[in-house]
């Protein structure tokens, strides 16, 4: 076990590099088990997620072979089709398997992935599509068990707005016989990132970014090599530090447009925002101001970026409400801002943040990825020293992040948990 211990009162000045994004390397890595061509991927991040998902695809017998953020994996012999409950269990995101599997194979065989520390995410609307394509599904001793001669293509109605769902049907519809019509599609930039990765194996897909995908079956995928898109959600948290601490941080490699709601909220902020076609900079000017934020499915606000929002809004001029619609249990980082002296009071889906004028370091406990990143910028800003546990949570989406901040001038060291 490690932690983190953190001296604020630091600005943030400098640079930093964005790291490929973990939410798009998930089911672009699962895409491999469409094709028994080799895929090599560029721009991978170092994460727990992503050293997950190889584990499971090794697993189910791809080749592997890692180099410096590059990947190369090929599924021309498996040796399984069943993802076992004791990798699913350590992330969500392996259910993404269980489409490209049957896609291919005709048969898979994936494990619930069960509970989750911010809130229920069910698996209902992949298993729905999945049946709506031809497959039979049983669920069988905590399994999802899916079986067919092969997918053919429908319309495909989802009840809700689903980024995992989404990217799970759309990678069953590129094998599918005949046309497939996802509505009610997500429209998050991960989702472009998988069906223009999908597109350059050989994929018909138009509509990707839109509330409609209409995917056009063919017989077989081949290889290709593809860059995984930055991280908007790593952009994003550096940014938000950058302000928080009074800071001054240029973040480079991201795509701006990815994250335009979190740019405009930092700009009301009142810190002075620059924009790139490939870079931001954020510069405080003074104390920032409260913001109110309130997170939908994309373009609206993010729900990754709440958290981190609401550690800049513990310590800004005047009370923000921020609103969250998308977990039900996404405010536990609350209590651990409380104890830096945060003034945080929690009204069903929405915190009212009455801004002070200083945070008191402390010691505190990470409870999921991005209550992690909160936390650290958080502790970067308060008076004294801060630790913070349970940072097996940051490693999952944040690559080597202790190290990107020590360079922007942060007092942050990663140390053994006693």
């Amino acid at each position: 076990m490690q932690k983190l211990k953190i001296r604020g009162g630091k600005p943030l000045v400098g640079e930093v590099i964005t790291s490929g994004a973990k939410n798009a390397a998930l089911p672009l890595l699962a895409a491999t088990l469409l094709t028994d061509e080799p895929v090599v991927f560029q721009n991978i991040p170092d994460l727990a997620d992503v050293k997950t998902m190889l584990k499971l695809l090794e697993q189910l017998g791809c080749q592997v072979e890692r180099g410096d953020h590059e990947v190369r994996i090929q599924a021309s012999h498996l040796t399984s089709t069943q993802a076992t409950y004791d990798l699913v269990k350590t992330m969500r995101a392996s259910i993404l398997v269980l489409c490209p599997l049957v896609a291919r194979f005709g048969h898979a065989m994936v494990s619930l992935p069960g509970g989750c520390s911010i809130g229920a995410r069910p698996v209902d609307q992949h298993i729905k599509g999945l049946k709506a394509l031809g497959a039979n599904i049983e669920l069988d001793h905590g399994y999802v068990s899916a079986k067919c001669d092969r997918l053919r293509g429908c319309r495909i109605v989802t009840d809700m707005v689903t980024v995992t769902g989404t990217e799970n049907l759309l990678m069953a519809a590129v094998l599918s016989e005949g046309t497939t019509i996802i509505e009610n599609a997500a429209r998050e930039p991960e989702v472009v990132d998988l069906a223009n990765c999908l597109i350059s194996m050989g994929a018909n897909i138009v509509g990707a970014g839109t509330t409609q995908i209409t995917v056009q079956g063919v017989e077989k995928l081949h290889g290709t090599t593809y860059r995984v898109m930055s991280d908007r959600i790593e952009a994003g948290s550096f940014l938000v530090a950058a302000v928080a601490t009074g800071g001054d941080v240029l973040v480079k490699d991201c795509d701006p447009n990815t994250f335009g709601a979190v740019i405009e909220k930092l700009i009301e902020t009142g810190a002075h925002i620059e924009v790139g076609e490939d870079w931001v900079r954020a510069k405080a000017q003074g104390k920032p101001k409260a913001v109110s934020i309130r997170t939908a499915p994309y373009p609206a606000f993010p729900t990754d970026m709440q958290a981190q929002f609401m550690a800049l809004n513990a310590i800004a001029s005047g009370v923000s409400h921020v609103t969250e619609t998308i977990f039900e249990n996404r405010f536990m980082h609350v209590p651990e801002l409380q104890r830096l002296g945060a003034s945080i009071t929690i009204d069903g889906h929405t915190a009212v943040v009455c801004g002070v004028d200083q945070l008191s370091g402390a010691p505190l406990m990470a409870t999921d990825l991005r209550a992690s990143a909160a936390l650290v910028i958080a502790a970067l800003v308060a008076d004294g020293e801060s630790t913070v546990d349970r940072i097996y949570h940051l490693d999952r989406g944040y690559e080597k992040m202790e190290e990107k901040l020590r360079a922007l001038g942060g007092d942050i060291v990663r140390i053994k948990a006693e």
